[in-house]
């Protein structure tokens, strides 16, 4: 009897990773096969197939191209002692070609870690239509070192999910972004998300969406408690298939406690006569975020994006500082390395924002436009250098604006500034 408490009690200490297992699959393998290393398993479907568990690790052959989709059995969930782990065995990376689906789809699972992989898609212009990472209603996931692309829609798409960990994620080639989470409509049901030196490069655009923004690096909304630190955006945006409000570097819409921090982002385009395809942007319905130590230059669009759509939730206490643009705003209607603009048209949904030590330089055009729709209140400049060899300011600040201990060199329209 009181050996089998022991060995009850043992068990329970164990958890389920007393009988946690490594399964191995080759391109060379079987899936009659038992899934060890002398006999490894072959497809993606036999993977899918696995009661996978606490402590298991699933090792896939690097080098080895496998076709199809990996998507384990909804509700796969490791512990935080013990996660699932999905990776190579060997030097190399191993290929997951996604074709015309998704490559990984994690449905209400938990503690998986996803490393070194190389994740495919047929091209968003050659049948592709999907994400190519999808995590939908996850916890505590670790995505790293991880090469996306050829997905029409996000390279990584997370959705609903929380305590998210994103890390030299290389998204490329993709539609709408090389990387986004959101969460539904209207909520901030999508939290602790962490991405953190990640590049997002050549995401051209979506060429289905016809009726909103695509080509994004890396954008964000209706999330809570995010942070981006360390990454890169560049040339996203180029292919966007409409006119009107266009890509961005790295944004976040609709969010509370999103920080940008030391990041670049350069050289993003939009389409011809659309607006946007900036630096940086917190756009509609952002609360109490930042950008923050980020570098952004020879953007299309403008450098800072100071955005408040109409219908969007109050855009309240932002801050954007540390920071420089180089020259951006050559293309869009921005024209300026700092754009502000608010559709709502009304400054209560537009207030506070901070906009300090940083050094705004353009030799293309203004350093700040305030739109001709840019009613807002509670906006203070300060300690900032502004060099320019056009107008420093267009358009017209509110009366109220604060303008403090800031350096201006150029040419300063009359009445621009007290």
């Amino acid at each position: 009897m009181k050996r089998l408490i022991l060995f009850a009690v043992f068990m329970y200490l164990q958890g389920s990773t007393a009988f946690a297992r490594s399964y191995y699959f080759s391109a060379a393998g079987r899936d009659d096969g038992d899934g060890t290393k002398a006999h490894p398993f072959k497809t993606l479907q036999r993977l899918n197939t696995l009661p996978l568990k606490a402590g298991d690790t699933v090792f896939l052959e690097a080098g080895a191209t496998f076709k199809g989709s990996l998507q384990p059995k909804p509700g796969t969930k490791g512990s935080a002692q013990h996660p699932i782990v999905i990776t190579p065995y060997g030097k190399e990376k191993a290929t997951i070609d996604g074709g015309n689906g998704p490559a990984i789809v994690l449905y209400q699972s938990a503690w998986i870690h996803l490393l070194h992989l190389d994740l495919k898609g047929a091209g968003r212009k050659d049948g592709n239509k999907e994400n190519g990472l999808v995590l939908n209603t996850c916890r505590h996931i670790d995505a790293d070192d991880l090469v996306i692309s050829g997905f029409q829609k996000a390279g990584l798409y997370i959705y609903r999910s929380g305590n998210v960990s994103v890390r030299k994620v290389f998204a490329h080639d993709n539609g709408y972004a090389g990387i986004s989470a959101e969460g539904p409509y209207g909520t901030r049901d999508c939290d602790h998300i962490r991405i953190d030196g990640c590049r997002a490069e050549n995401n051209p655009g979506d060429p289905s969406n016809l009726s909103n923004h695509s080509g994004n690096g890396i954008v964000v909304g209706y999330c809570r408690q995010v942070i981006i630190e360390k990454c890169t955006a560049t040339n996203n945006g180029w292919d966007m298939p409409r006119i009107g409000n266009g890509p961005v570097g790295i944004w976040a819409y609709e969010s509370d406690s999103v920080r940008i921090l030391h990041c670049i982002s350069f050289r993003n385009k939009t389409a011809k006569g659309a607006d946007d395809g900036g630096g940086f942007d917190l756009d509609g319905g952002m609360t109490h975020s930042e950008i923050a130590y980020c570098l952004t230059y020879e953007n299309e669009g403008s450098g800072f994006g100071i955005f408040q759509y109409a219908g969007a939730a109050p855009w309240t206490d932002n801050s954007i500082h540390d920071c420089v643009s180089n020259n951006d705003g050559l293309v869009s209607a921005a024209r300026a390395g700092v754009y502000i603009w608010n559709s709502s048209r009304d400054p209560k949904q537009f207030r506070s924002c901070s906009f300090y030590n940083n050094v705004v330089y353009n030799t293309k055009g203004a350093a700040i436009n305030f739109a001709g729709e840019d009613e807002h209140m509670g906006f203070r400049f300060y300690n900032n250098a502004f060099i320019t060899t056009d107008s420093l300011l267009k358009g017209h600040p509110d009366p109220a604006d604060v303008f403090e201990n800031n350096h201006w060199t150029g040419l300063l329209p009359d009445n621009s500034l007290h």
